[in-house]
């Protein structure tokens, strides 16, 4: 009855992991979850009462597809003040969150024959949307004692004439990996005289620790003209259930491809989204973004610490994101097997690094408080003891 394209999708590990986390829980089990990737903070007020003030001015009706147009002059105005990248309205779109964003985007570009080059670990969508579409997933493998990134040799290689696109995400769901840019300037030489597509997803572009962000788009003139940028604010304000995500892009056929698209399938966005949106992006709720920021420094530099102390772990430092992808390798090359024992035994909840396409690992999402942080590595630290003996 279902299609073969249907059928070629998985269902997500991380909602799998966290719905589980959430039975157990309900079940009266004193469970610690680790894994999903939702900020614990409130959405800001000032985007809140934006939302409640486009309710009570009765802004409840269709939009245009792609985004009222005040809306997407705040995409156009932070993208020119936050990233040095102009785009005029016919090169922005806005989506139901990245991932429609994302999915969009594969269905305009990606078809049978096609092969899209994804860098693991990887967040667990890309490669589902390659295969849904007909496409070939080319993995380029990374690991901690080369900080998570790919380098410029890797692409080479994995250039290949099918070659339509590359998904490059800096911060990095589930590593926290940030491309300087320099190495975004010698990603983007390798690919110079090619068609390839750079998908650059840039959701966490807010949550930066050490160093500076440089967006793919920013790097040269050629990368720029190459670069769909995909970013929202589920995750610098703390707004994942209200579903806001956009793309922009200097090729404008591309764009309204995927508003035709939109169009037949979703339409706008949500309204009330919409504005509140605004007050998001025009700087109104900066000193929120960085109380939150500050927040998730001081818990990654306490996990971080705490779970290096544990013999058989081993973390690299992440420099950006929610996240630490912790190496297990020492204890078992099995990370699901792994993390159902953890889940079950200690009442932790953590994502199989296999979700990801990296064995060995596990990914542990620190978008919570830091007293949970320090009682929930306690119990993997009984845990680890537990294996060990």
């Amino acid at each position: 009855m279902l299609t073969d394209r249907i059928n070629t999708l998985s269902e997500s590990i991380t909602i799998a992991i966290s719905t589980l986390a959430g039975e157990l829980k309900a079940q009266g089990k004193d469970i610690i979850s680790f894994s999903a990737g939702e900020p614990d903070f409130d959405t800001p007020r000032v985007i809140k009462d934006a939302a409640i003030a486009a309710i009570n001015d009765g802004f409840t009706k269709y939009t245009a597809v792609d985004g009222i147009p005040a809306l997407k002059a705040a995409i156009a105005n932070k993208l020119k003040r936050d990233n040095n990248l102009t785009y005029a309205p016919n090169q922005i779109i806005t989506n139901n969150g990245a991932k429609h964003s994302l999915f969009n985007l594969f269905a305009a570009v990606i078809q049978k024959g096609d092969e899209a080059i994804i860098p693991s670990p990887y967040w667990v969508t890309y490669p589902e949307l390659v295969l849904y579409y007909g496409g070939t997933v080319v993995e380029i493998e990374t690991h901690d004692d080369n900080a998570f990134k790919i380098t410029p040799q890797q692409l080479q290689d994995a250039l290949t004439p099918k070659t339509k696109m590359i998904v490059l995400t800096s911060p990095s769901n589930p590593t926290g990996a940030v491309y300087s840019r320099a190495e975004l300037e010698a990603l983007g030489k390798v690919l110079e005289g090619t068609d390839v597509i750079v998908a650059s997803d840039e959701m966490y572009e807010k949550l930066i620790y050490d160093g500076e962000f440089t967006s793919s788009a920013a790097v040269s003139e050629d990368m720029y003209k190459r670069t769909v940028t995909i970013n929202g604010l589920s995750k610098s304000v703390a707004m994942t259930g209200w579903r806001f995500g956009y793309m922009a892009a200097y090729n404008t056929e591309l764009i309204q491809a995927t508003k035709k698209l939109q169009s037949q399938s979703t339409s706008n966005i949500n309204s009330i989204t919409q504005k509140a949106a605004i007050a998001g992006l025009d700087g109104s709720a900066d000193d929120d973004i960085e109380m939150m920021r500050v927040a998730f420094k001081e818990r990654r530099d306490e996990a971080v610490k705490l779970i290096n102390a544990i013999d058989g772990l081993s973390v690299y430092k992440p420099d950006g994101a929610f996240y630490l992808f912790v190496n297990i390798k020492e204890l078992s090359n099995d990370s699901m097997e792994f993390c159902k024992q953890l889940l079950e035994k200690k009442g932790v909840a953590v994502v199989p690094g296999v979700g990801f396409g990296s064995e060995g690992y596990f990914r542990f999402s620190f978008a919570t408080d830091i007293e949970s942080i320090r009682k929930g590595i306690k119990r993997i630290e009984e845990f680890v003891e537990e294996l060990k003996a």
